[in-house]
């Protein structure tokens, strides 16, 4: 089943940028605010806000999450959903590679 963020969340997620390197998304939850369940690959976050959330792995794990503004990680393949368990909207960018890997050294 595709569950890519975009279909199948798009009250949540937008892309903002996309070409055949990369597609950005950026993501919005509202306080009290659950997402979809929906995947996203090994990619890189920014968030633009401070990140109070719990989420749900497709096992149906929760695990509670708390970031500043600003931080940037990078995260595997995961499908999820999300809950803002804050008094804020929680924003950030996600950042996903289109190829496998880098020619960098």
């Amino acid at each position: 089943m595709d569950l890519d963020s975009v279909k199948v969340d798009p009250a949540h997620h937008k892309v903002e940028f996309e070409n055949d390197q990369i597609r950005v998304v950026r993501w919005v939850v509202s306080p009290g605010d659950k997402t979809a369940k929906h995947s996203h690959p090994a990619s890189l976050i920014v968030l633009l806000t401070d990140y109070d959330g719990r989420v749900t792995t497709a096992d149906g794990k929760s695990t509670e999450a708390h970031f500043k503004a600003g931080a940037a990680m990078w995260r595997e393949a995961l499908t999820h959903v999300v809950e803002n368990i804050g008094q804020h909207p929680m924003e950030g960018i996600i950042v996903e590679p289109k190829k496998a890997a880098s020619p960098r050294p």
